[in-house]
């Protein structure tokens, strides 16, 4: 601390209408808007750190990350001068504004933090023509819940004034403590800068078996593997725990430098944009292979030759053999969480095991609750997310980590321990059609119609014939959620179809940019008989995505010829 008093002003802004958060406390919208709009990320961080109760906000601690996108350096200055204008008393942020949302959720909970702040736009492309994101975690580690969300937005609003310390300037790439002395305040503001990894190194060490991991990957038949980082923020944790820690040769990590355009990629793990990943383990040489999107929360596994494990499967493989992590040998297993969209394949496994399933509306946030109250020891979601409840939030690597410890204790590839899955609980063929970018007005109506269509009574028993198969309807619903823990009611969370033989399709909107929005087409169909598990999942699913097609007439509504991605 040098010099006089960093000064604290006060200054008037406009609200803008738009700054609802999508859930989980999260703002997405287009760089240009964050960069070049007048007050336009002062106005949100000021309307996150207003919602927190004054006294709670006086003198505390507060986590702040990044995935390194483009604009992440210039916000983060931005949240430690308005941090430190509006009393929070310390900051912990990664080096170089680093932090993986895995991280921040851990270090939260480790430090007993207020909340944290991370500046991600999760999957979407960085850059200046790309997504920015400001997303609010709580004090469990977790995203924000409904009510503090809708707190944020009534906030902004009618926000008049933020305060800000504008002529504080900090030293991102230097580990340590900085404090600085502020006008009107009675102590300094602290800054400490933190190696992003290691207390997130830490907590991992305490739930796997590291040595069973690394004679995986270093002893004698020793399981190659390739691990893309996609050019976001895990990187460094890639390097550190995989190649540092664990062993696995230095050139099993790809696209480890975090870059701001990513690379000028898509930062998505699925077979659609981890393209290099895949083509590297269709060679046959690797025997495991993940990609993890940009702020490393999701994640996907392929095995030899390219084999690809849907992440609804994933979730329940990784559910079946719990046993096989010592976290959970010690700690036991309370009950499963899912999204609704995300396929029953998760509920096969938790009735042989005699635990609960508890089917959630799409959001981490809504996990945090059954977690909290101890309800939940394993959450999924089929957007490539999973986790534990040694987080609040899904956990890229952790999901890496479990499958390297499966296969170490099976002794099994990857494509053998999936169909060992499929033989033992039957195969659910499942796949997600996205149409992104259409008109919100468009969308409006496709779903009021569906929605008109899936509560009329007659619907029920209704039959589609398709080919040779025939669809019979057995229950139609607008999904809707009431918590077990404290009895919220979620409402309009997806439009269900369920038939006779227990497939489904579901329909469900989803805005999470805020000005383009995208419908979700989910197909599900079982399979019991091994015989059928080697379809292709588009062919075994294309009789449910006529049906589909037909009652909802999206293309011809849209102007689409198809969907944007499949996933």
């Amino acid at each position: 601390m040098e010099g006089s008093p960093i000064p604290v002003l006060t200054v008037p802004t406009t609200p803008y209408q738009d700054q609802r958060p999508t859930g989980g406390g999260g703002l997405r919208r287009p760089t240009g808007l964050f960069e070049g709009q007048r007050n336009y990320l002062p106005n949100f961080i000021q309307s996150v750190l207003s919602s927190i109760d004054l006294r709670d906000r006086q003198g505390c601690t507060m986590v702040v990350g990044s995935d390194g996108r483009y604009f992440s350096r210039t916000a983060t200055e931005i949240v430690v001068q308005m941090a430190a204008a509006n009393g929070i008393g310390r900051l912990i942020i990664g080096q170089n504004g680093i932090l993986s949302t895995p991280a921040v959720s851990c270090i939260i909970r480790k430090i007993k933090a207020a909340g944290g702040i991370i500046l991600t736009a999760s999957h979407c492309p960085g850059g200046p023509g790309g997504e920015f994101g400001v997303k609010f975690n709580v004090a469990n580690g977790g995203p924000a819940p409904d009510v503090v969300s809708d707190k944020i937005y009534q906030i902004s609003k009618t926000i008049e004034e933020y305060a800000i310390c504008p002529d504080l300037r900090i030293d991102l790439s230097r580990l340590g403590r900085q404090e600085f002395d502020l006008e009107n305040k009675f102590k300094p503001f602290r800054v400490e800068i933190v190696d992003p990894v290691d207390i997130y190194l830490n907590l991992l060490r305490t739930i796997f078996d590291f040595n069973a991991i690394k004679s995986l990957l270093t002893g004698p038949g020793q399981l190659k593997i390739r691990v893309d980082a996609m050019h976001g923020v895990m990187g460094p944790y890639v390097r550190k725990v995989l190649c540092d820690e664990l062993g696995a040769p230095a050139n099993s990590a790809i696209n480890c430098v975090p870059l701001e355009d990513f690379g000028g990629q898509h930062p998505d793990p699925n077979l659609t944009y981890a393209t290099t990943l895949l083509e590297a383990m269709k060679g046959g040489e690797y025997g495991f292979g993940a990609a993890f999107d940009a702020d490393g929360d999701r994640y996907m596994i392929l095995g030899q030759n390219g084999f690809f494990v849907s992440p609804s499967d994933s979730l329940a493989i990784i559910a079946a053999n719990l046993s096989c992590i010592p976290y959970f040998r010690q700690m036991g297993v309370r009950g499963f969480g899912r999204s609704m969209p995300t396929s029953t394949a998760l509920d096969r496994v938790a009735k042989s095991m005699k635990v609960p399933v508890y089917e959630t509306p799409a959001g981490w946030r809504f996990f945090s609750n059954l977690m909290d109250s101890g309800r939940c020891s394993l959450c999924g979601e089929e957007s490539f997310g999973t986790g534990s409840d040694h987080l609040r939030e899904k956990d890229g690597l952790w999901a890496v980590l479990v499958w390297l410890s499966i296969i170490a204790a099976r002794k099994q590839s990857v494509e053998e321990i999936v169909r060992d899955h499929w033989a033992k609980f039957g195969r659910h063929y499942y796949c997600r059609f996205d149409y992104e970018g259409l008109e919100p007005k468009t969308t409006y109506y496709i779903m009021r119609d569906l929605e008109a269509l899936v509560a009329d009574k007659s619907f029920i028993g209704q039959q589609f014939a398709v080919g040779s198969h025939v669809y019979s309807v057995a229950k139609t619903d607008s999904f809707e959620y009431v918590d077990p823990v404290d009895g919220t009611v979620t409402k309009k969370q997806g439009l269900r179809i369920i038939f006779s033989d227990a497939s489904r399709l579901i329909f469900r909107l989803s805005s999470s940019s805020g000005v383009r929005a995208t419908i979700r087409l989910y197909a599900e169909s079982y399979e019991r008989d091994p015989s059928g598990h080697d379809q292709e999942p588009q062919a075994v699913l294309s009789p449910l995505i006529a049906i589909a097609l037909k009652i909802s007439q999206i293309h011809e509504r849209t102007g689409r010829r198809g969907p944007t991605v499949i996933t």
